[in-house]
C-alpha cells in the first residue's frame, strides 16, 4: 500500500459551503477513496480502534452522565459493528468539511486522513458529527448520507448511535441524538 502526497495551498475549505452541498462532496470523495484492503497491508484495523474507544469509555465515563442501558448498547455496537462489515476498505476516519480544501487538479482534496482498514459505513460519521443538522434531525441526515455514499441506511444509523454514545462525555448534547436514533 502506498500513499500519494500532493502539495495543496491552503485556502478555501469545504466548510464555507452549505452543509447540504458538503454532504454530496464528502460522499463523493469517500466513494473515490475507498479501496479494498487485504490483511498484511500494514493498515491498522478499525476493530482495534473501536474496541479501545469502547474500553476507554467504559473506564472513564461516570455512570450518572448517561443512561446505563444506552451506554451498554452503544459500546456493544461499537465493539461488534467492525467485525460484521460486508467489506473492508481503506478509511479516512476523520473526513469532515474542515479537512477538505478546494484545489486545481480536482475540485476538492482531502487533507489529514487518519487511515484505518474497515467498514466503509464508519467513514461518513465524522462528517455527520460535525453537522449542525445532526441535532435537529439525525435520522434524516443519516439516511441522506447513506444514500449519497451507497451505504446501508440501518447500518449508518447503528454506527451513528454508537459514536454519539461514545462522544457523549465530551459533547453531552449527543445523548439526545443517541436517544432519538436508538436501535429498536
Amino acid at each position: 500500500m502506498a500513499l500519494l502526497l500532493e502539495r495543496c495551498i491552503p485556502g478555501w475549505s469545504l466548510a464555507a459551503v452549505p452543509e447540504t452541498e458538503q454532504d454530496a462532496v464528502v460522499a463523493g470523495l469517500l466513494r473515490r477513496l475507498w479501496r479494498p484492503v487485504q490483511p498484511g497491508d500494514g493498515i491498522a484495523a478499525l476493530e482495534v480502534m473501536c474496541r479501545a474507544g469502547a474500553d476507554s469509555f467504559d473506564a472513564t465515563v461516570r455512570h450518572g452522565d448517561i443512561d446505563p442501558g444506552l451506554a451498554r448498547l452503544g459500546m456493544d455496537l461499537l465493539r461488534r459493528l467492525p467485525a460484521t462489515a460486508g467489506r473492508t476498505v481503506l478509511l479516512c476516519t476523520d473526513l469532515h468539511a474542515g479537512n477538505v480544501l478546494a484545489a486545481r487538479r480536482q475540485p476538492w482534496l482531502v487533507i489529514d486522513p487518519k487511515p484505518f482498514a474497515g467498514d466503509p459505513t464508519y467513514d461518513v460519521l465524522q462528517h455527520m458529527l460535525n453537522c449542525r443538522r445532526l441535532f435537529a434531525d439525525p435520522r434524516s441526515l443519516a439516511l441522506r448520507m447513506a444514500g449519497l455514499a451507497g451505504l446501508d441506511p440501518e447500518r449508518v444509523l447503528q454506527w451513528l448511535f454508537a459514536r454519539c454514545v461514545q462522544e457523549s462525555d465530551r459533547q453531552p448534547a449527543l445523548v439526545g441524538v443517541a436517544t432519538a436514533i436508538r436501535p429498536r
